[in-house]
């Protein structure tokens, strides 16, 4: 058995906690059974956003005649640029194991491994042992795959990893989801000539966005797409190179979906049932997450948790706070306690969604009076020069203090726009405080965000006369 300071068990964003410890002069191990840097750089962030940007260059040619630019699209070379993005994010992922692996007070073992006590891990291969003073838990999430649809463990499905590598555009895809991935997918195989066809169980496409942000985009899915909301898929079948779903509605409506490829996209689970945590002492919540206090200590003495299977958010900026987080108070005894206000998200269609701070139906729970500005982007000079007939900026504003507590966009470049609103939702500032911000380059989109502001500003007025 080999006793480190500190074993990181998880090479996605715990890699770099692990390189951070280790050039402190923590005697530390990286255990990781696949490719370094985890799902964001192989099979997750990095892959679908690079190649996304495929299908909306793509999409802009075929635009270009909006313009008077006459314009076409000769050929594409799918499996071409799909090997590209693929072959160039392995080799990043080459190159930060051999960096571990050249790295002074780093070992890495590049295996599968599992807890066999609270502090110690088996290699399964090699069946060594190695124990910590401090481990940190860091093994990711794989998706979702229910045992509600009968039939789904005998048919050859794609998950987004495997959708992410397929060299040839299927010519009917069904995605079983309706969440950010499977926008994202959808959007992406939907520009090289698939013919898709979404299914979900709730009445819109990302459900978990604002209402009225969910309503408008799967108003331009169903431009795009097949969509069946509001729909459960129940049952699968796979015959001579075709897949039948079975979807069913709460009222007892049944459709059947077919296509040449199946994708399950219906969320993603914690890491945490095949690593042997029950050989532990280390809690889990009732979803299968580590559970974490404020500091991402786990109930284990000497035990952290980080990414996403601790389950505070599952987005990779919240495991590159979270690893901030974890090397302060690790490796230097910090203390410092996580601190989640204001955490933005996007989702990379087009238009783009983004959002941060609450919902309306979040605020309507909870009791909260607000009041909404809003902005249309069809109302900006910006929005002439880039042809766009769609999008807007909704603003939330507590009613009492003023303050911004939500924000979210629909259109053009949402995932840039929404951070106009981060700092206010964070630090507490006002609509007025937004509204009043002057200097904004005109004709910049960033404008949008001040307009819904300056809306939130009368209708707080109206309100409180």
């Amino acid at each position: 058995m080999t006793e480190f300071d500190l074993i990181v068990f998880g090479g996605g964003t715990g890699n770099r906690v692990a390189s951070a410890a280790a050039e402190a002069g923590m005697e530390t191990a990286l255990i990781e059974k696949g490719p370094i840097g985890g799902l964001c750089l192989n099979r997750g962030c990095n892959p679908s956003k690079m190649l996304i940007q495929h299908a909306t260059v793509a999409n802009r040619v075929r635009e270009a005649s909006r313009f008077g630019i006459d314009a076409s699209i000769d050929d594409v070379h799918f499996r071409g640029f799909v090997r590209e993005v693929n072959d160039e994010l392995a080799a990043v992922a080459d190159r930060k194991a051999q960096d571990k692996r050249d790295q002074v007070n780093l070992t890495l073992f590049q295996e599968e491994a599992r807890f066999v006590d609270d502090r110690t891990i088996e290699l399964v291969e090699s069946g060594e042992t190695h124990t910590g003073e401090e481990v940190v838990v860091a093994s990711g999430s794989t998706p979702v795959v229910p045992d509600s649809i009968d039939g789904i463990d005998e048919v050859d499905f794609l998950t987004s990893a495997d959708a992410l590598r397929l060299e040839t555009s299927p010519e009917r895809l069904v995605v079983l989801g309706g969440g950010y991935i499977a926008a994202e997918l959808g959007y992406y195989f939907d520009a090289f000539g698939t013919d898709v066809a979404l299914i979900d169980r709730n009445e819109t496409l990302l459900h978990r966005e604002d209402a009225d942000v969910a309503r408008a985009f799967t108003e331009v899915a169903e431009e795009r797409h097949d969509v069946y909301t509001g729909h459960s898929a129940t049952a699968v079948d796979e015959s001579n190179g075709e897949f039948v779903v079975t979807a069913e509605t709460e009222e007892g409506g049944s459709v059947e979906v077919t296509g040449d490829e199946l994708l399950v996209v219906l969320g993603r689970r914690p890491n945490t049932d095949g690593v042997g945590l029950d050989a532990t002492n280390i809690e889990t919540d009732d979803r299968g997450f580590v559970a974490t206090d404020d500091r991402l200590r786990t109930s284990v003495d000497g035990v952290w948790a980080m990414g996403d299977v601790a389950g505070n958010a599952m987005f990779k900026h919240t495991g590159d706070y979270e690893g901030e987080i974890v090397v302060d108070n690790v490796v230097h005894d910090a203390g410092r306690e996580v601190d989640f206000t204001a955490l933005p998200h996007a989702v990379f269609t087009e238009p783009q969604v983004a959002a941060v701070g609450r919902t309306e139906a979040e605020l309507d729970k909870s009791g909260t009076e607000y009041v909404v500005g809003r902005a249309a982007f069809t109302d900006t000079a910006m929005s002439r020069a880039l042809k766009l007939d769609r999008g807007f900026v909704k603003v939330l504003c507590d009613l009492e203090s003023r303050a911004v507590v939500g924000c979210h966009v629909f259109g053009h470049e949402a995932s840039i726009l929404v951070h106009e609103a981060v700092p206010a939702v964070r630090y507490g500032l006002t609509v007025d405080d937004l509204a009043n911000t002057l200097l904004h380059a005109h004709p910049a989109l960033s404008k949008l965000v001040q307009k819904a502001c300056a809306d939130a500003v009368d209708a707080a007025d109206r309100t409180t006369e």
